[in-house]
């Protein structure tokens, strides 16, 4: 058995004690160009198997590092094969933990095309299954490519995750920018989830496990002890920063927030309701720390990061039947040239997700909800099933007193503080929306949380029927 392996030992710390069973222990390469013996390659460089995480059923398979760096042979390639067949077939998650120099160049052509059929298979389960994948030393050249085709990547923090390592990228150096280091892939790539020392990654990868289903059709489902008609007691000061705030609203305050390194004016992750996993999306302007104080401020607008973040996270929620809460609080869009770049384009993704989402999706505005960026944060225009507003928020085209300036141009100045007034009264005010059906209910802050508990136990039987396609191309 090849658990005593470092890649072995990995596998152990991220499954429950004595729960793993080995296959394919004794699966050797075929090849023996260059000297290749297959006595020489234990397990062919990858361990893989199964057990539980929790009580939860997981496959998972551990490169091994000592067996020819971890390199990708033709047999290692299969062996991952295999094990999303079983995984498949059970609807159980995978999770791969990296840690290899690539393609083996001594299998050449078998090797490529044996993790082609990796990429095929992992194509194949996208979802299915959920798909974690976790780097630990080196992931490079096309091996990246599995972590971007995982729905959830973790990232050890001297691990090395590059596409072009930095000295092969023209005018680049690692001194300069180290795009393979943690920093780079979880901060400006996007491309990790989770980054963290080997005793944070396995946690949390046992965090994510256990509050995701198992598979498309499955539920996550927990006893709630938590009281459903709590009060959320200071979640009113939390507009700013909504990852407080959904702690807040969460069962037991938990939270597990993705990517939240990366395009932090977007916040997404999942909390429990009454048991139940949701995913969650909120907009954010602040960071706030341990003790309540702000350590970052941003203005209230949606970036092209956000939004791309943003929607790959609904299409995960809706591909596993997972309800939707989005804490909308925008009143527009960044404005600079390297996000205008790909804004409108990024603005569609996300309003295609949520419009195209059949899951139930519930709105809570925790501040302003201005403009056409107001509306692709899971307005009721593009498919939100129930909106509540907070009684202090704001809901409409703009600030009133940009809309008195336009409105009232060429006026004097108490001319156009006396529109601006009386635009905040009659077109941003909530009650105003209210009136028009874009907001259900107005609710107090605390009330917050039995509220949208209320609104998903009322949609859980929600089905609806959509056009007979293949699959948008959004």
């Amino acid at each position: 058995m090849s658990t005593t392996s470092k890649a072995g030992q990995r596998i152990l710390s991220v499954l429950d004690e004595n729960s793993f069973v080995e296959i394919g222990a004794s699966v050797t390469a075929r090849s023996t160009d260059f000297n290749l013996n297959a006595s020489d390659t234990p397990s062919d460089g990858v361990v893989t198997g199964y057990g539980v995480i929790d009580g939860n059923l997981v496959y998972v398979y551990s490169q091994d590092p000592s067996v020819l760096g971890g390199s990708i042979g033709e047999m290692h390639a299969r062996k991952i094969v295999n094990l999303y067949d079983l995984a498949l077939k059970v609807g159980a998650p995978v999770i791969g933990l990296i840690d290899s120099t690539g393609v083996r160049l001594e299998e050449s052509m078998d090797a490529l095309n044996a993790l082609g059929e990796v990429y095929a298979q992992m194509s194949l389960a996208s979802g299915i299954i959920p798909q974690i994948t976790a780097v630990f030393g080196s992931c490079g050249g096309g091996l990246s490519v599995v972590t971007a085709l995982s729905d959830f990547t973790f990232m050890e923090n001297k691990a090395k995750m590059f596409v072009n390592s930095p000295d092969a990228i023209k005018g680049n150096n690692a001194a300069k920018c180290d795009n393979s280091a943690v920093a780079f892939q979880s901060e400006e790539a996007g491309n990790v989830d989770f980054a963290g020392d080997e005793a944070d990654i396995y946690n949390g990868i046992r965090e994510l496990v256990s509050i995701l289903p198992g598979n498309c059709e499955s539920t996550a489902f927990d006893d709630c002890e938590d009281d459903l008609n709590r009060a959320c007691d200071g979640i009113a000061g939390c507009a700013g920063d909504t990852s407080v705030a959904l702690s807040i609203i969460a069962d037991n305050s938990q939270f597990v927030e993705t990517k939240a390194n990366y395009a932090k004016d977007m916040v997404t992750g999942f909390i429990k309701l009454n048991g139940d996993t949701v995913g969650v999306i909120a907009n954010r302007s602040e960071v706030l720390d341990e003790n309540g104080k702000s350590t970052e401020k941003s203005d209230s607008v949606l970036s092209a990061r956000g939004l791309e973040k943003a929607s790959a996270f609904v299409k995960f929620c809706d591909a596993f039947e997972l309800p939707i809460l989005t804490l909308t609080n925008t009143e527009g869009f960044k404005s600079c040239m390297c996000g205008e770049k790909r804004m409108a384009r990024e603005a569609a993704k996300l309003t295609a997700a949520f419009a195209s989402a059949t899951v139930p999706k519930v709105n809570v505005i925790v501040g302003k909800s201005y403009g056409s960026a107001g509306v692709i944060m899971n307005s009721k225009a593009i498919g939100a099933d129930m909106t509540f507003a907070w009684n202090t928020a704001k809901v409409g085209t703009m600030d009133s007193k940009l809309a008195a300036q336009i409105i009232c141009d060429g006026k004097s100045s108490d001319e156009i503080n006396e529109c601006a007034k009386k635009y905040d009264e009659l077109q941003n005010g909530v009650e105003s929306a209210a009136r028009r059906g874009l907001v259900d209910t107005v609710i107090a802050p605390e009330d917050t949380r039995k509220y949208v508990i209320g609104a998903f136990d009322m949609l859980y039987t929600k089905a609806v029927d959509i056009p007979d396609k293949k699959h948008a191309a959004i």
